[in-house]
């Protein structure tokens, strides 16, 4: 089994962009998500030190989402009730920024995206 790139070298540039940029409101640049539970993360950012440590909006299902930083490589150990790992998801594209996203998830209890 090939394993996909939850992050490609593309994203990794946008991200870093978006880290070094003098705005602090980017648009999420990649959606990933559990296909058999409840997770998703939307995110923004990458720390410019630290490229494993990843910002943005975080839901784990929990009716509590949150922005802050998260490791992908923990997300890549993250399995749902069925095993199965955490997914990209290929046709997401961000129509605003994340604080738009972070309002609706906390009134929802859950990101809407």
């Amino acid at each position: 089994m090939v394993e996909i790139d939850l992050v490609t070298v593309e994203d990794r540039v946008r991200l870093l962009v978006n880290a070094l940029a003098d705005e602090r409101d980017h648009f999420p640049v990649l959606k990933l998500f559990t296909p058999d539970a409840s997770a998703t993360w939307l995110i923004s950012e990458c720390d410019p030190d630290e490229p494993d440590r990843l910002f943005g909006l975080c839901d784990l299902g929990l009716n509590a989402p949150e922005l802050g930083y998260v490791s992908l490589a923990e997300i890549k150990q993250v399995r749902g009730r069925l095993g199965l790992p955490v997914e990209r998801d290929l046709y997401f594209t961000a129509d605003k920024p994340i604080s738009a996203y972070a309002a609706e998830a906390r009134a929802n209890g859950r990101i809407v995206a």
